[in-house]
């Protein structure tokens, strides 16, 4: 009997160690001094993120993201790029067919510049793995270019615009929520909300196929904040309220 126990204990720890990564509710209010360990800080260099109270969505404190002309990480030295970005942690990586819902706020304040450079606000990528995946865009991505918010999906050689809007988004707080699906089949999915309305509701492919050397099953990342192509003047923006969880149904 002893021994039955001792081997049934170890089967279950086995089973537990094997147990894909599952979540329970992910939030980060952005309320302390210091970076909470849900991101990591490879995506920006140091004195771009701080800590601040005079824009704040909910609670005391959000975040403060400043670009600056030369920004670059150090994999992106000597491009054009540019970028200040909180990722999220690689134990937090969201698995092809799965379901999650994302929800974050948003912050341009009035002096933000409009440009017609390419930027990036918040954006899901899938983790090429071998360096060698072409194309690498992000599969989802927030963009902001003259003054044109936007949406995008790309899951091959050419980006679909799932929603856009003209009208500015400049010193208000955008309230955003999104249910995923990653899939490279038909059963993929993204539901969007922005400040409570639904403005996306796609049904498709939402994932790069082994064809554009993507590893199957794809893995996929969350990052938010600025990525642009290189710029003389600096940008700011303010996040609060991040959330992340699993769901049963889009």
């Amino acid at each position: 009997m002893r021994n039955s126990s001792i081997i049934l204990i170890v089967v279950l720890l086995s089973l537990t160690s094997c147990k894909p990564n599952r979540l329970t509710d992910i939030n980060d209010n952005f309320e302390s001094d210091s970076l909470n360990k849900i991101w990591s800080n490879d995506k920006f260099i140091p004195g771009a993120l701080s800590f601040q109270s005079k824009y704040v969505r909910s609670g005391n404190k959000a975040a403060m993201i400043i670009i600056r002309q030369g920004d670059q990480i150090d994999e992106e030295k000597g491009t054009i790029l540019e970028r200040a970005e909180l990722k999220e942690s690689k134990k937090l990586i969201s698995r092809e067919n799965t379901n999650y819902a994302y929800s974050f706020s948003i912050y341009l304040p009035p002096d933000f510049p409009i440009v017609p450079t390419r930027l990036v606000i918040a954006q899901w990528k899938q983790d090429c793995q071998s360096g060698d995946c072409n194309p690498n865009n992000p599969v989802i991505a927030l963009r902001y270019t003259s003054g044109e918010f936007f949406i995008t999906l790309q899951v091959g050689p050419n980006k679909t615009t799932l929603y856009s809007q003209k009208e500015s988004i400049i010193n208000q707080w955008l309230d955003f929520k999104f249910h995923i699906r990653f899939s490279r089949n038909r059963d993929g999915g993204i539901k969007a909300w922005l400040n409570g309305e639904q403005i996306i509701d796609f049904e498709g492919v939402t994932a790069y196929s082994q064809t554009f050397g993507y590893p199957m099953p794809g893995n996929f990342y969350f990052k938010i904040g600025l990525y642009r192509d290189q710029m003389l003047h600096p940008m700011t923006i303010y996040i609060d309220d991040y959330m992340k969880k699993h769901i049963t149904k889009l």
